[in-house]
């Protein structure tokens, strides 16, 4: 059993971490309010551009665009986004094990977005694009869309075959799964979804030069709104980390509470019976 002194320390330290985690726990909890209610803000602009793109590519069934052209090279361009700091459960080390599971270190370059995979990435020989780490934290609607620019200039300069990013979707305050979405060659849906009477939409000055510019801006948006799932799941990772730890803290501090009080009622008991026997000597 271990000393009264030993199990006050102990009890010390672990209310100290307890206080701690229960800290970042509140943190990650506030901050992932603020960016699900921003998350999904963004949803009904995003779904109202890429119904834009839809229509336009539905209404004209001859059109050409070189977002739409797949190309025969395998190689795949990939925006993974992971977290700055650690503390959030298995959130990095599931995006990794994807990484691993999906692309090559040869063929696949990566812009990495978070800096706690960069120096694994870079160990293990995988070709990322951005050398020095850029701060998940730091992201801008602006900088999002100058990397997307520059990534879909490699597609349609024919250097990859497919762009791509590697995020965590956000399903519930519980729930957060990697997953793939493929951005170039860009599949639109082959129906429209007709909520009233036929409306039809003319497009000046035409069909071509309209998709032109307005693929960028979804393509961009949509990386954007990736980044958004990926940190809304980062902060939803972290809370339930915190809690789990916070939880565990309580735990443990009760057993050795109890085994402190039994050692104290031990000694206790110990003085009692040397004070008996002293007197029954005399």
């Amino acid at each position: 059993m271990q000393s009264m002194q030993s199990l006050r320390s102990r009890i010390r330290s672990v209310n100290s971490t307890r206080k701690i985690t229960n800290a970042m726990e509140m943190i990650a909890n506030a901050k992932l309010f603020k960016q699900r209610n921003a998350m999904e803000a963004n949803r009904e602009y995003a779904a109202r551009l890429r119904e834009t793109v839809n229509e336009i590519v539905v209404r004209n069934p001859g059109i050409e665009s070189p977002y739409l052209v797949r190309n025969d090279n395998p190689g795949k361009l990939t925006i993974v986004f992971c977290s700055d700091m650690g503390l959030c459960g298995a959130y990095n080390m599931n995006i990794l094990r994807h990484v691993r599971n999906t692309l090559s270190k040869t063929d696949d370059p990566i812009i990495l977005y978070g800096t706690s995979l960069h120096h694994t990435l870079m160990e293990e020989g995988y070709r990322l694009l951005n050398e020095e780490p850029i701060p998940s934290d730091k992201v801008t609607a602006p900088s999002i869309r100058d990397s997307v620019q520059a990534a879909m200039n490699l597609f349609l300069s024919g250097e990859v075959g497919t762009l791509q990013v590697i995020r965590t979707r956000f399903v519930n305050t519980m729930s957060f799964h990697p997953e793939t979405v493929v951005l170039l060659p860009c599949e639109m849906d082959t129906e429209l979804k007709q909520d009233g009477p036929y409306v039809e939409t003319l497009f000046e000055p035409n069909a071509e030069t309209i998709l032109a510019e307005i693929m960028p801006m979804m393509i961009s948006d949509m990386v954007y709104s990736s980044w958004m799932e990926a940190t809304t799941s980062e902060q939803g990772s972290r809370r339930m980390a915190m809690k789990t730890a916070t939880d565990n803290a309580d735990e443990l501090s009760e057993e050795l509470l109890l085994e402190y009080n039994k050692a104290r009622q031990a000694a206790i008991t110990q003085e009692i019976t040397e004070i008996v026997g002293g007197s029954e000597a005399v």
